[in-house]
């Protein structure tokens, strides 16, 4: 779990030596099989930055191979080779090996260190050094197959990345955590100082596949920065200005004796500003008194008074029920599991589990921080809890309680009053809407879009029906998850068949789509759009309510072995033709020109007779009449189906749902999901299919069970149609208009499409990696959000 590993075995003074050698440069940045760098030359990168060669450390005749900076004459180590294999001599050579590797070899010829790639194509391999320190070992197509930025030693510095699984930051003293920060709430790491480590560029992102990482950036040019794990496992952040060669510590993990991994032991808490710095939590004791006593805290503590469960398990007399104690401002313990359950709820949850202590497991690693940290509620025996209250105290309690309950009474029942009246209003909607039109700045549409939607036509439906009619949001009634939150069917008194889009209190996500469908969707009326029939919004609870599709969406039947075989091309092609002409309709026939940002296969429904709707209108956006394109800084979308301009740029036009028109249709063609897809060349299905296309093999593509003969010559048109579709420059792709006029044979002459986005060969690096594909909701370009 760890994503710093520290050793002592060679002392390092990192960034603080003050050696200082001269040694030969070579005149190039790059060493290959034939130039190569015997000790004592170095080669320099390009802006004359860093410099990687063969060095000593002070009082040491060992010899290593490593990287520094070459902008001060202090010997500034960032990277080291051969840390735990020294040279004892100089006769060490730094080459590219017959296999394209990076080596570090003896006078002997034995390897003493190697970068370890296998790779087919690394013959005739080299290795550049950059301006940023890092090291990038090609092969010969000139792809990058190992850098050194991505496999650190001791330093972290600019655009270097840790790979981790986990979202704490570790440092361990071999197979021990020695420190650890606490879990990364998307903008700092609680548990350590917020000041720095919020302002000096550390971050941890997902990447595409779902692999986190720790990335380090930092916007100051006029400073060098570097994290630094000394051989005393403490990690250092330091500084330099580039105008003079001085090292300052700007912060450092162990500021006291409570930044030690479990410095008190499970269920106890250490606050530096105490002595002893150790104690027990409420409600427990020292497990080993003496050695407590004598400051060996870490036996930790036990439980004094068993649990009311406990003691009711054991035939002991029942007696209150147990209590919470609250601890502010806390360093959350290891192994926390993150909950977006109301304190209540985790109150109630907690005292129905006799072993729950909200994380499994001991408590271990408590501190008490200054300012910053969680609230932590730990569930002790009635009888520990303090009883010694003076009677005046109390009585202040109890009357504020009582006043405070009356009052809550009050404004509840006004509150309620107030609300009825409101729902009584014909101007409900459009005070809601207008009051959310700060939300709509980017994401959705304009304020006077919001001001269009009149309360007739969109009828409001009272929640206790709803409860009603989805069995009071059973689970078995729930169809699915989104971002908004979840989906339920149910069945109106009237008989009539609905889909209960409910938005999660906790989305911020969903309030912005649902406002957005609310505006949008009340104003279309399409037989390829789905129908909304109504909305709630009471208290808390807003929801939407649409017809029900039986058949659900299109990739539950298209990318299923099973259920494909029942779309036949007849139905592929209604479907296709469906999907274009409601396509039409948001761009040139409606009231509103909508562009929806969002098209995928999970997003068209299917009704009983099979014919497709157009869903999910949380995304889109108006344009005016005069409008071709417009940007924005939040991309969303679906990974496989948004257009180069757009996830790139933040750049959208009709000609990006006409992007993901292409990509949809080759799908249904194919039978194939492309952010799926896997070919031992490709990366996507556009790649594929235009190999294909250049090959005149077009019929390779076409899903097995479609592939008759009467219908080939309209399943290739609809191929040359999605290939029009999915170029890659938006002047380029046809409308959406000149697409259905091309697919329903109005237009017989198509012009060659030119090459499609995302065509790129996959190299045998990605084909070896391709097992460990996995999906990803989120991540930052601009600002992307992936659905």
């Amino acid at each position: 779990m760890g994503t710093m590993r520290g050793t002592s075995v060679i002392a390092l003074p990192l960034l603080f030596s003050s050696f200082c050698y001269e040694f030969c440069s070579a005149a190039t940045d790059t060493i290959t099989s034939t130039h190569f760098i015997k000790d004592p030359e170095t080669i320099v990168s390009s802006g004359r930055v860093f410099k990687l060669g063969f060095f000593s450390l002070d009082g040491s005749s060992n010899r290593y191979v490593g990287i520094w900076y070459n902008t001060t004459s202090l010997l500034t180590i960032i990277w080291v080779a051969n840390r735990d294999r020294p040279l004892n001599d100089s006769s060490g050579v730094l080459t590219i090996s017959e296999d394209g590797n990076i080596q570090v070899l003896n006078g002997r010829k034995e390897i003493l260190w190697s970068s370890n790639v296998s790779n087919p194509a690394a013959v005739n391999s080299s290795a550049q050094l950059q301006d940023s320190g890092n090291l990038v070992l090609r092969d010969n197509n000139g792809v990058s197959v190992w850098e050194s930025l991505q496999n650190p030693s001791h330093s972290f510095v600019p655009q270097m990345k840790i790979s981790t699984n986990t979202r704490t930051v570790f440092i361990w003293n071999g197979s021990r955590p020695y420190w650890r920060s606490g879990p990364w709430d998307g903008q700092i790491l609680t548990g350590v100082d917020v000041k720095w480590i919020y302002l000096d560029g550390l971050n941890i992102v997902d990447d595409k596949e779902g692999t986190v990482y720790i990335t380090f950036a930092y916007p100051d040019s006029g400073f060098f920065y570097a994290y630094v794990l000394t051989p005393e496992g403490i990690l250092v952040e330091t500084s330099r200005d580039k105008r003079n060669e001085d090292w300052k510590r700007v912060w450092t993990t162990k500021e006291n004796e409570c930044e030690i991994y479990g410095k008190c032991g499970p269920f106890g808490h250490c606050n530096s500003r105490d002595s002893p710095i150790c104690s027990c939590l409420k409600g427990y004791e020292p497990k080993h008194t003496q050695e407590w006593n004598r400051g060996n805290w870490t036996g930790g503590c036990v439980r004094k008074t068993p649990l009311q469960s406990e003691r009711t398990k054991n035939g002991s007399e029942e007696a209150k029920v147990d209590g919470f104690l609250k601890l502010t401002n806390m360093k959350v313990p290891d192994f926390a599991e993150q909950s977006y359950a109301l304190e209540d709820d985790c109150r109630q949850q907690c005292l129905r589990n006799c072993s729950a202590l909200w994380w499994s497991g001991d408590l271990i690693d408590i501190q008490k921080l200054s300012s910053t940290g969680a609230h932590l509620f730990i569930r002790v025996a009635h009888s520990e809890i303090k009883q010694d209250r003076k009677r005046g105290v109390r009585v202040i309690v109890i009357v504020t309680v009582i006043i405070g309950t009356i009052a809550i009474a009050l404004c509840t029942y006004f509150l309620r009053r107030w609300i009825a009246k409101q729902r009584a209003k014909k101007g409900k909607i459009e005070e809601i809407l207008s009051f959310n039109r700060g939300k709509f700045s980017d994401l959705s549409v304009p304020g006077d879009g919001v001001n269009q939607v009149k309360l007739e036509e969109l009828p409001l439906i009272d929640f206790n029906k709803l409860a009603t009619a989805t069995n009071n949001f059973h689970e078995a009634n729930k169809l699915g998850q989104g971002g908004f939150g979840p989906v339920y069917r149910g069945k109106l008194a009237e008989g009539q068949d609905i889909a209960v889009k409910r938005l999660s209190r906790a989305s911020t996500q969903g309030l912005e789509e649902f406002m957005n469908e609310v505006v949008v969707i009340s104003k279309l009326q399409h037989r390829n759009l789905v129908r909304l029939i109504g909305c709630c919004i009471e208290g808390d609870e807003k929801m939407l309510i649409y017809e029900f599709m039986p058949n659900k969406s299109l990739d539950a039947s298209l990318f299923d072995p099973v259920k494909r075989q029942f779309l036949d091309w007849r139905t592929r092609f209604k479907i296709i033709e469906g999907i274009g002409r409601g396509l039409l309709y948001l761009h040139r026939d409606s009231r509103l020109r909508i562009i929806h940002r969002d098209l995928k296969a999970g997003n068209i429904l299917l009704d009983e007779d099979l014919n497709p709707k157009i869903s999910d209108f949380g995304m889109t956006r108006i344009f005016g009449s005069d409008q071709d394109q417009a940007n924005t800084k939040r991309v969303v979308g679906t990974y496989g189906y948004m257009s180069p301009e757009y996830a790139m740029e933040g750049r959208f036009s009709e000609k990006s749902d006409v992007f993901s028109f292409g990509v949809l249709l080759l799908e249904i063609v194919s039978g194939r999901k492309n952010s799926s897809f896997y070919h031992e060349e490709y990366f996507t299905i556009l790649g594929y299919a235009w190999k294909l296309w250049k090959e005149d093999n077009m019929k390779t593509l076409i899903d097995g069970s479609i592939l008759e003969a009467c219908f080939q010559e309209e399943i290739l048109r609809c191929i040359h149609v999605a290939l029009l579709c999915v170029q890659e420059l938006a002047k380029d792709r046809p409308s959406i208009s000149t697409v259905v006029g091309m697919i329903c044979s109005e237009i017989t002459h198509l012009p060659p499409p030119k090459q499609p986005a995302f065509t790129e060969i996959r190299s045998s690096t990605d084909t070896e990696s391709s097992d460990k594909k996995c999906s990803l909701n989120k991540v930052s370009i601009t600002m992307i959000e992936g659905r």
